[in-house]
């Protein structure tokens, strides 16, 4: 009897200490798991503007028409470059097109958007500095600009064509993010050779 007492107590025990030492294998791969939604990089990257909003999409859309607009007028006027003069006349005349298709989505989908009349301070400001430019750097700073100023437009193109929340805009942006791609192109290959060039 106490033999089998013994046998009993024995299995009990052995069976505690299985059960005890599960929550210890679970606690140690939970950091492991914990660490997974503080991974995600895109709740790291600070947003000026919440870019999915129709308001918000249209304004940043139209200042960076804006800004294309209004420097490429000033590299007609200053550039030495024959291709950059080239790039800038075709750059008027694109983001005057992409503003115009711009106000025609508004409508089209219903939005009681009404677009910016006149450039934003901040654009104001990369205008006036290039303006500043000395005739010797102006033709690689516009260049510069209209790479940075592309890249920002295609990214907020892009952004809004996946996650908007007006299925005519989306299309808008879809449908412009192509030709904002192949101007980049376009700007970085002129950035490149006016680079080398020096």
């Amino acid at each position: 009897m106490t033999r089998h007492l013994l046998i009993a107590g024995a299995a009990i025990a052995a069976l505690s200490l299985a059960a005890c030492g599960q929550p210890a294998d679970q606690s140690a791969t939970a950091p492991a798991e914990s660490v997974v939604p503080d991974a995600n990089p895109a709740a790291t990257i600070p947003t000026p503007a919440d870019e999915t909003a129709a308001p918000d999409f249209a304004r940043l859309a139209a200042q960076s028409d804006m800004l294309e607009i209004q420097s490429s007028q000033l590299a007609v006027e200053r550039a030495q470059d024959a291709e950059v003069k080239s790039f800038a006349q075709m750059m008027i005349e694109a983001h005057t097109k992409t503003t115009q298709d711009l106000k025609t989505a508004i409508d089209a989908s219903g939005q009681a958007i009404t677009l910016p009349t006149a450039a934003s301070e901040e654009v104001m400001e990369e205008v006036n500095d290039l303006r500043e430019e000395d005739v010797a750097e102006f033709d690689k700073e516009y260049i510069n600009l209209q790479v940075d100023t592309h890249q920002k437009a295609l990214n907020l193109m892009q952004r809004y064509a996946a996650d908007g929340d007006t299925p005519g805009l989306q299309a808008f942006a879809a449908a412009t993010a192509p030709a904002i791609q192949q101007h980049l192109d376009q700007a970085k290959a002129i950035q490149d050779r006016l680079a080398n060039a020096r």
